[in-house]
């Protein structure tokens, strides 16, 4: 079990889902991963749902802002990546070519943070923990377990995220180019060129022990299969649209410490 007390800058630390419907999406990945929910109130009107899994966040629910509503955005689900200081990263990733749309804000006293596109123009966050330091268990059935990034360009995105956190890339085998990315010795997501159709984005993984029985579950749930679940040499993959039309997939199979 991947217990964390700290986040090593560079890691994928956390994931949020901004939905059109909080309690739906609430109900549906109670019934799917048997997340608890831990209601904390932004303001009068808006809580955000933090996600438990035995007292240890894995994720959380959010409601989506009504701007991007308004603008058309779909429900999503929010990579976010461990640095040392949100403003330096900020900086540096607009130094680099990316477009920083959420200048650096203090997130009460959990930590601060900001909104970034990459120049492929795929979106994630930086965070800079305090009293928060995002997920309490990664790498376990129900958690966060993979981050992978879908870009047009990948020797562009390479010199980017290399250049913002100091990422490694290394290639692996298959019939379509396929990069891991190292964070200092360790594995730290996937990097590939989109399919047909599909908008740049980090598509965030959740661990599970049976890939087919969590894919049937998800539709039994109201969810979506997006693509039918296949092998690849280090486990069983389905990626799948919850409810609301968010995006995310089932990962069976070796995991890291």
């Amino acid at each position: 079990m991947g217990e964390r007390t700290q986040h090593a800058p560079g890691t994928f630390s956390w994931a949020d889902l901004s939905t059109t419907d909080q309690d739906g999406a609430k109900a549906f990945y109670a019934g799917l991963f048997g997340w608890q929910a831990q209601d904390l109130p932004v303001d009068e009107n808006t809580v955000y749902s933090m996600q438990l899994i035995d007292g240890k966040p894995v994720a959380a629910i959010s409601p989506q802002p009504q701007q991007q509503r308004d603008a058309g955005v779909p429900p999503v689900w929010n990579s976010y990546v461990t640095v040392q200081s949100a403003d330096a990263a900020a900086d540096k990733a607009s130094e680099l070519g990316g477009t920083v749309h959420a200048p650096p804000f203090d997130v009460m006293d959990a930590g601060r943070m900001a909104v970034v596109q990459d120049p492929g123009g795929a979106f994630f966050m930086v965070w800079e923990p305090r009293q928060n330091i995002g997920a309490g268990l990664v790498n376990a059935p129900g958690a966060l377990c993979w981050n992978e990034l879908a870009t047009p360009d990948l020797d562009a995105a390479q010199a980017f995220y290399g250049g913002l956190f100091g990422w490694t890339f290394t290639p692996f085998g298959g019939e379509q180019p396929y990069f891991t990315i190292q964070n200092g010795d360790r594995n730290n997501g996937g990097m590939r060129s989109p399919q047909p159709g599909e908008p740049p984005n980090w598509l965030v993984y959740f661990a599970t022990e049976d890939t087919d029985a969590s894919v049937a579950k998800m539709e039994e749930l109201g969810g979506t299969k997006m693509i039918e679940p296949f092998d690849f040499p280090m486990g069983r993959i389905g990626i799948v649209a919850d409810p609301q039309g968010a995006a995310f997939a089932f990962y069976a199979g070796q995991l890291e410490p």
